[in-house]
């Protein structure tokens, strides 16, 4: 474990190059994070450059945090590379807060089980099939956790969807985002 109380941070870029400065600062930005109490484990910084000549912000920074069970992730675009670590962290603070304040009001006067220390869901992305061929597949492990705790994960995440194991059933469901912006819940029946 580092000083900062993460374990690991990995900083990787596609089509781009991190300079030593801007790893540095990006580590030490991700650091500061600790101040949120969810207990970091592992951070994942990913930057690349846009090659469509028609978009301003070609500067990507991903970001994804994992620890005590829930993924956070953010995802900015900004002219360039510090701008977009500073958008990022800028993000991922706003989500560490909405986090802490939902598992604080979940857990304000309620007995709930801890999740298991490294248990992970992950949401599954998006992707675009070709003329209707299976182009990816994705295996993980699916922890059970409440539709409540699903809505969150899926938000933090920033995706559309987000398959779970449902606590009360021990099923496969799935949550999703409707048009209207309204959560669905889909679940099988045996």
């Amino acid at each position: 474990m580092t000083e900062r109380g993460i374990v690991d941070i990995t900083v990787s870029s596609r089509h781009v190059e991190v300079s030593p400065s801007l790893r540095a600062t990006t580590i030490e930005k991700i650091g500061r994070l600790e101040r949120f109490d969810g207990g970091i484990d592992r951070a994942e910084v990913r930057f690349q450059e846009e090659r469509n000549p028609r978009i301003a912000n070609k500067e990507v920074c991903e970001v994804t945090l994992h620890g005590n069970g829930h993924i956070v992730r953010a995802k900015v675009a900004a002219p360039d590379q510090f701008a977009a670590v500073d958008l990022a962290i800028e993000k991922l603070e706003h989500q560490l807060e909405k986090l802490k304040k939902r598992t604080v009001a979940r857990n304000h006067g309620k007995a709930h089980a801890t999740p298991a220390k490294g248990a992970v869901a992950v949401a599954i992305a998006e992707t675009e099939p070709v003329e209707g061929r299976l182009v990816r597949t994705k295996r993980f492990h699916m922890k059970p956790m409440s539709t409540d705790e699903a809505i969150l994960q899926m938000d933090l995440l920033g995706h559309e969807f987000f398959l779970f194991e449902h606590a009360d059933t021990g099923q496969a469901a799935v949550v999703y985002r409707r048009a209207d912006g309204d959560v669905g819940l889909i679940e099988g029946e045996r």
